[in-house]
């Protein structure tokens, strides 16, 4: 019996020890990575408040979500997907101080990407961004970048000085990272909507699906070379998806290996993972309003899979980080005593208390109409630009492109104004003055009803007019009526061959300018001088307004200014749409066809023109039929 005691005992020990061993090394074939992301930063350094007075973001609150998630996963990477500069105050120090990469590098960043708002400030502002970095001696993280190179054709970019300090700063094709005994080969790829959102970059674009399947091959083949592993392959992509479709979504598709895309961009937020050609595309939103984390479990034989992913949000639930909250405090100071200085301003100085909720961004963007946010930017720049010009302008516009964010209800402060109007700096923020004929004027108001649709970016927004569209009219044949609205509430007529004096930003000037070639020559826009003469849109910086001290006026200054005028409180004008643009639809015949131009005239000869082919070919049948009926009947 003892004997039997001792037999079984023995095998359940050695049963024992074989099942641990079998998980044991069950486990030993799995790995587990964990890949903590952000994209689209965009210099927000400080937590955003929105149009509801909800605050979300903030540096120091992301660094106390990332020591959370790295307390779990002490080996997981944390990458971003681009455009991490552009977007607040703190980019007034990007070519002189870097005070983005600085940041990220505090924060624990192995790799970023170039995306196309890194170019803002020509490739000379990239160039001696990279320095600056370096320059610091601080800690800054690894850039990728595969497929976006100088342009050998283009005089905006000295390839020689550019690959200098792309090797000064390190920035590669890809990396090798190894974390806890585990490879990551991580790359970057531009995608095609940035490279034309960034027409001043210097750059030319190498195909990003060609480029991503050659850099994943030569990643993975330099890791087993070196390491005899195969790595976890990333790409952060500055290409942008949305769902099933976008250039990330197609180019998971197309390319072999890659075993995460990072997508920025398009300000994607995905709840739920897209998942296609065995690659999680991964995207969490702008200005760090989440951590994106992303879990993965690799077997023995290659194999992946998803075991996990989170956005995390970060919003004021969440304690700041205190060091990284201080290192903010000190970057303020430092932009407050080399940059708002120079306007007599302070980062947090508030401008005006409002009572009114504006539109969202996507708000903006969503639909033809008008908008009270952006009825103050262009009121804005009309009054300032009569401030500093010291006479009447006839009409100011805006675009939806150069909204980046609303303005909240509540105290408003110069920070929130610049992070609305953040191209406020270098000649993209500075407004112009130049001169349209009234038939121009026209046009452009021709655009905004028409593009639209096509173009959410270019829809405008104007002050000192007032005209309504009726969205099934023809194309460029919208507008029904319009008028010069002067500060009075007088009304005007716009007469055709006049010149008027227009008043917008930069970016909007250039877009006028080649308006033609846009609309394959259909409708033409050339912005003139004072006497009539066309302008050389490559010297329309020689048009900026400048005020009584010489300096150029700011987007951003314009409507700081404008606000800070109103004596404490927004003005109730902003409280509702004032009638300056009517979008209607109607298909009542007479709306259809009163003030047609030569675009619905065609379109009615083209119908009339068909119809009588029509019935011209239906004629003919007729009678071919008539004719066979009557030699049958003959018979």
């Amino acid at each position: 019996m003892k004997k039997l005691i001792r037999h079984f005992c023995v095998t359940a020990v050695a049963i024992a020890m074989f099942l641990s061993l079998s998980v044991f090394a069950s486990a030993e074939n799995k790995t587990d990575v964990t890949i903590l992301f952000t994209h689209d930063l965009h210099s927000h350094f400080l937590p955003v408040t929105d149009e509801n007075g909800n605050s979300f973001g903030g540096y120091a609150r992301l660094m106390t979500v990332i020591n959370q998630q790295k307390e779990k996963h002490p080996d997981a990477v944390l990458v971003d997907g681009g455009d991490f500069a552009m977007g607040s105050l703190f980019q007034t120090a990007y070519t002189t101080n870097a005070l983005e990469l600085r940041m990220m590098g505090a924060m624990g960043y192995d790799a970023t990407t170039f995306g196309n708002h890194e170019f803002d400030y020509l490739p000379q502002g990239l160039m001696a961004m990279l320095d600056a970095a370096v320059s610091s001696g601080e800690y800054v993280p690894a850039i990728v970048d595969a497929n976006y190179l100088p342009d050998i054709k283009s005089d905006l970019c000295d390839p020689a000085a550019y690959q200098k300090a792309l090797d000064n700063y390190g920035v590669k094709d890809y990396i090798i990272l190894e974390r806890g005994g585990i490879y990551y080969a991580i790359f970057g790829i531009l995608g095609f909507d940035s490279n034309d959102c960034a027409p001043n970059s210097g750059m030319v674009l190498a195909d990003p699906v060609t480029t991503a399947q050659k850099t994943v091959d030569m990643a993975v083949a330099d890791c087993l070379a070196v390491y005899g592993k195969e790595p976890v392959v990333i790409c952060l992509s500055h290409s942008g998806t949305s769902g099933d479709e976008g250039e990330d979504y197609e180019l998971a598709k197309a390319v072999n290996g890659i075993d995460v895309i990072i997508s920025g961009h398009t300000h994607t937020t995905s709840p739920e993972p897209i998942v296609v050609n065995n690659t999680v595309i991964a995207s969490a939103g702008e200005y760090g309003r989440y951590l994106g984390v992303v879990n993965l479990s690799f077997s023995a034989d290659g194999t992946s899979e998803l075991t996990g992913y989170e956005l995390i949000p970060v919003d004021d639930s969440v304690a700041e980080d205190a060091e990284i909250a201080a290192l903010v405090e000190n970057y303020k100071t430092e932009v407050e005593e080399n940059y708002l200085s120079k306007y007599g301003m302070t980062f947090d100085q508030v401008l005006v208390s409002n009572s009114y909720k504006f539109d969202t961004v996507k708000e903006v963007y969503a639909t033809q109409h008008e908008s009270t946010l952006c009825n103050i930017f262009s009121d804005a720049y009309k009054w300032a630009a009569e401030e500093a010009l010291g006479k009447t302008v006839d009409m100011a516009v805006t675009a939806a492109g150069v909204i980046r964010e609303s303005l909240p209800v509540g105290d408003v402060t110069v920070s929130d104004v610049f992070n609305a109007a953040s191209l406020g700096v270098g000649t993209e923020g500075e407004l112009v003055s130049v001169y349209l004929t009234g038939a121009e004027l026209k046009s452009v108001l021709e655009i905004d009803a028409t593009v639209q649709p096509l173009m959410s970016n270019a829809q405008l927004f104007p002050s000192g007019v007032e005209y309504s569209y009726n969205k099934n009219r023809m194309l460029f044949n919208k507008v029904d009526y319009a008028m010069l609205r002067r500060d009075d509430g007088s009304l005007k007529e716009i007469d055709d061959d006049k010149l008027y004096n227009v008043v917008t930003g930069m970016y909007c000037g250039e877009m006028l300018g080649s308006v033609e070639k846009t609309s394959f020559g259909l409708i033409s826009i050339v912005p003139k001088d004072k006497d009539g003469n066309a302008i050389d849109m490559s010297r329309l910086a020689d048009y900026v307004i400048r005020d009584k001290n010489g300096n150029p006026v700011k987007e951003w200054y314009a409507i700081s200014s404008y606000l800070e005028n109103m004596g404490g409180e927004m003005d109730s004008r902003y409280s509702q749409p004032d009638g300056r643009k009517v979008v209607y639809s109607s298909l009542n015949p007479v709306k259809l066809l009163s003030k047609a131009n030569k675009f619905t005239y065609i379109l009615i000869a083209v119908i009339v023109a068909f119809a009588l082919i029509v019935v011209s070919i239906v004629h003919l049948i007729v009678k071919a039929k008539k004719r066979k009926s009557k030699q049958n009947k003959s018979k």
